[in-house]
């Protein structure tokens, strides 16, 4: 395992930006809002739309299970479909920052997070004066089981890396893989622009629960058997490279980076979360032995 690295200073947003959108499920218009936040403050969702207004912070003990999304709640606050815009954050390095939403659903945007990855560009990154305290993986912990499990070990880099295995077997998906350094300009150019995918068998089952009504092939990748309906892949992997995108965002609900090689099999937002729970739990553990 590498050497523990010089800490970096936390980082926030030189100033506001935001990005307009629709949800994907319930159709709603959403101005989601990205803000500076002093230091130590993490990510923090505040639903601007409620009288007053609510927050929910951006971590693991906040995710409430959801189907094809990541949704936190607290007391009257719940945000959900975080996982595109909490990537962007932390694919860029940005530490603190508070994103105020006009309604529940993020929006869905094109499927990636390169929007958000824009807005954060608007506002411009800045040092802040105290250094980030990474929760450093020093043994492998896993969740799963056979059919699909998520890993962390030690770190191969001075940050987080993802080696990620999709498998849908027979069809246009097929097998894919990928394995990442999750650097600001890795994230830029390998994952911000892979976007969401479904298969039409899904959407029709969505559709019939009075879900994603408004949703088209332009608002993400929609495969049937011969392969996406109404659009080109912008990589002929890009299905894995979304999951990789997810994956970035879910983890950063550890509400500190990562220092881990995390590899994963089929692994999605509700397992990602309980590897998270797992991590943070025994970081707590080691600091209570410290100080005991």
């Amino acid at each position: 395992m590498p050497r523990t690295p010089p800490a970096r200073p936390q980082r926030t947003l030189r100033t506001a930006a935001n990005v307009h959108g629709r949800g994907y499920w319930s159709g709603h218009e959403n101005r989601v809002e990205l803000h500076p936040a002093a230091v130590g403050s993490g990510i923090v969702f505040v639903r601007g739309d409620l009288a007053p207004p609510a927050s929910v912070p951006a971590v693991v003990g906040a995710v409430v299970e959801a189907r094809n999304r990541t949704q936190i709640v607290r007391g009257p606050a719940s945000v959900h479909l975080i996982e595109h815009v909490m990537s962007a954050l932390a694919g860029l390095g940005v530490d603190n920052c508070t994103v105020v939403v006009s309604a529940e659903e993020l929006p869905g945007m094109d499927g990636s997070s390169r929007d958000f990855v824009a807005a954060i560009d608007r506002a411009g990154i800045v040092e802040q004066d105290v250094a980030v305290d990474p929760i450093m993986v020093s043994e492998t912990v896993r969740v799963g089981d056979a059919a699909s499990w998520i890993e962390a070990g030690p770190p191969r880099f001075a940050g987080l890396s993802i080696e990620y295995v999709l498998d849908y077997g027979p069809g246009p998906i097929g097998w894919q893989c990928l394995d990442i350094d999750i650097t600001p300009a890795a994230y830029r150019s390998e994952l911000s622009s892979a976007r969401t995918f479904i298969s039409t068998d899904d959407a029709a089952r969505l559709r019939a629960a009075g879900l994603g009504a408004t949703v088209s092939p332009g608002d993400l990748v929609v495969f049937s058997a011969d392969g996406p309906i109404g659009t080109e892949l912008r990589w002929p992997d890009e299905c894995v490279r979304h999951k990789v995108l997810d994956a970035v965002g879910d983890l950063a609900l550890a509400g500190r980076p990562l220092h881990a090689h995390v590899r994963a099999f089929r692994s999605g937002h509700a397992l990602n979360a309980g590897l998270v729970r797992e991590l943070v739990a025994r970081d707590a553990t080691r600091w209570l032995g410290r100080t005991a």
